[in-house]
């Protein structure tokens, strides 16, 4: 192993030296703790960690990381106390997560890092959002993130680096490849000579280089980190590893052929560097052994400090609010000029009051600028604003949801259009457990809201006319809104983007032009999680939302005999539990109304709590109106018949003469 010094002088390399040597005792103590049964888990970067150590050294301290489950030496190379540590892996309130999640599963700004879950390739999309928002912001920074050679086998490692590549992001992606993704070894993982000749289909460059060499990886990503805050764009950095233990510990090494580790043995990064330093004279055996022994003393110091804090007390009421981030909202109306706008145009009333009011907002979907998007809704924005606010992006809704999260952690607001509500199911992950679980985990606001164009009428078919809200209202940390009407649309849009968690946003394709309204000008806010009495009765009560609003609306039309009250939800999370209730002892008979399929559709939720918390108020039982239980068809007969409308009038009828 050859070891080029260049600038480094001797202070600086005995700096390297104990930032290496730091993680690796730490390590070794971890595993005496294993073996003792003090701690449950633990993901061993032994042997890896020059690459860890290494490239954080060559980054600035403002500079975000984004490093993987065996890259403690971010971590201690950042100077995280290894009690605090310690108290994070083991599930106490000192920790980063609060006891919610393990190991290196959490972010910190105070130390610029920001962890990954435990699904392989999300933090890439993290990092292109950071290192967009250094860009629009005129800071020259790098943003450093890591996989491994098995990650890059996943969808979220490629849209990722095209994202990086199209917008010339200044992103390092550095893989470590260390010979195996748990026990598939790398001739099973892909076909490639190297890994970094995958940059070549991306037009970025790519590099491989010895990850076991502290000052080869040092060097090269102060190099190129010092590059390309001059001069944006993304860089491949493929570092050469191996592990040296299990993927975890439980999991041993047999399928590892054993002549692996003594070729590997005589590579490890410690050992080579301690002979370099010796041999250059910057280190003799009794200073090597002070450190060792100084380190070890404060390892063990500081582990115990950790055990002696005390167990957490589960509370309910903390656990609940944390879910997400506290936010002000309440309905702020606005006086002055009304104008009737329809529905399509009330949402983009809405994206421009949102983006003069926010200098940090940037919309993001497909062929959203100059296009105008699929449904013309962004149409003159980016005339009006320029293509950095008003961004086209390339077909990878992963991708870019990751990086709307991105953009948040370094401190902007986004709104990301799914050019049809059916494909979100490309970007599921990155909205349930990086979106949703953030701030329950680590306390980091998502400033993110997604837009949803969604529902049936159109004759669309299987994959443009889903109702998936109720995907999203089973998942604790986002809100869910779905306005009936234009006023709605607007306000609701508003509260969403003022909202710092994250929103996700139905709007229903069949009311973009169908409807119309006036409504005020100026900007204003309706709060998310209250429902709106769209008109009054005293026989039964109909509770709905989206277009199942203007169904019942057409309905009561239909029989003015009959005294219907229709409450418009407006929001599915939260939804306003009180005024359906209030409704429900008012008039005693509630029939539940959506789009969505029956089975496990929201009114299951809203029957639930009705027949749990105003069972005694109730005069007949709470009955469900909902579309058939398949998958919606494109022909407009067998839509029709699909349809919650076309069973409205019978379960009415069934509910009032009950």
């Amino acid at each position: 192993m050859v070891f080029e010094r260049k600038n480094v002088d001797n202070d600086k390399l005995v700096s390297f030296y104990k930032a290496l040597v730091w993680p690796r005792l730490i390590e070794e103590k971890m595993l005496i703790l294993l073996r003792q049964g003090r701690i449950g888990k633990w993901f061993s970067g032994i042997g890896q960690e020059a690459i860890a150590v290494g490239s954080t050294l060559a980054m600035q301290p403002h500079e975000y990381i984004l490093p993987m489950h065996r890259n403690l030496g971010v971590f201690t190379t950042r100077d995280i106390p290894l009690s605090r540590l310690m108290a994070q892996w083991q599930g106490k309130a000192s920790g980063f997560t609060k006891g919610r999640d393990r190991s290196f599963h959490f972010g910190t700004q105070e130390y610029k890092i920001v962890g990954m879950i435990s699904h392989l390739g999300p933090q890439m999309a993290l990092a292109d959002g950071i290192a967009l928002a250094d860009l629009l912001s005129k800071r020259r920074r790098a943003t450093l993130v890591y996989t491994g050679e098995g990650g890059t086998s996943e969808g979220d490692f490629h849209e990722a680096l095209n994202v990086a590549s199209v917008w010339n992001l200044p992103v390092i992606f550095l893989i470590e490849n260390n010979g195996y993704g748990l026990s598939t070894p790398t001739n099973e993982q892909y076909h490639c000579e190297k890994l970094s000749d995958r940059a070549i289909g991306y037009g970025i460059e790519g590099r491989t280089i010895d990850g076991n060499n502290i000052l080869e990886v040092y060097h090269t990503v102060n190099e190129l980190a010092a590059d390309i805050r001059q001069n944006p764009r993304p860089i491949l950095l493929e570092c050469m590893t191996f592990r040296m233990r299990g993927h975890e510990e439980a999991s041993g090494i047999k399928y590892v052929p054993p002549h692996l580790f003594d070729k590997w043995k005589e590579k490890d990064p410690i050992t080579n560097f301690e002979k370099f330093l010796l041999d250059e004279g910057v280190l003799d055996a009794e200073k090597i052994e002070v450190i060792k022994k100084g380190f070890t003393t404060l390892i063990d110091i500081e582990v115990e400090k950790a055990f002696n804090e005390p167990d957490i007390i589960p509370d309910e009421a903390t656990e609940l609010a944390d879910m997400y981030q506290a936010h002000n909202n309440t309905t702020i109306q606005q006086s002055g000029n009304k104008t009737s706008k329809r529905y399509i145009d009330a949402i983009s009333d809405g994206l421009r009051a949102g983006i003069k009011k926010y200098d940090n907002l940037v919309l993001m979907g497909q062929d959203i600028a100059e296009y105008g998007g699929a449904f013309k809704i962004t149409q003159g924005l980016v005339e009006e604003f320029g293509r950095e606010r008003v961004r086209n992006t390339p077909i990878c809704e992963s991708g870019i949801v990751g990086a709307a999260m991105g953009l948040s952690i370094n401190g902007f607001k986004s709104v990301v259009e799914m050019q049809f509500a059916d494909f979100v199911t490309c970007a599921f992950n990155q909205v349930v457990n990086n979106l949703a679980k953030t701030h329950y985990r680590w306390g980091q606001n998502v400033d993110v809201v997604v837009r949803m164009p969604t529902g049936a009428g159109t004759g669309a078919g299987p994959f443009h006319s889903q109702s998936n809200e109720a995907w999203f209202t089973k998942t604790p940390g986002l809100k869910v809104v779905y306005p009936a009407f234009p006023s709605d649309a607007k306000g609701l849009l508003l509260a969403a983007i003022d909202d710092p968690n994250p929103v996700i946003y139905f709007e229903h394709k069949y009311l973009y032009r169908s409807i119309s309204e006036d409504i005020p000008d100026d900007g204003y806010v309706i709060e998310i999680g209250k429902a709106r009495t769209v008109q009054p009765g005293d026989e039964a009560s109909i509770i709905t939302y989206g277009l199942g609003v203007h169904w019942a609306l057409e309905y009561a039309k239909g029989h003015s005999d009959q005294s219907i009250e229709i409450v418009d939800l407006r929001s599915l999370q939260p939804w306003d539990k009180e005024a359906v209730g209030a409704s429900v002892r008012k008039t005693g008979r509630v029939l539940i109304l959506h789009e969505d399929t029956l089975t496990s559709g929201f009114g299951g939720e809203i029957a639930a709590h009705l027949a749990e918390h105003c069972f005694e108020y109730l005069d007949a039982p709470v009955m469900r109106c909902a579309s058939l239980d398949t998958a919606i068809p494109m022909n407009k007969a067998l839509e029709d018949q699909f349809l919650a409308k076309a069973r409205l009038a019978e379960m009415m009828e069934k509910l009032l003469n009950y």
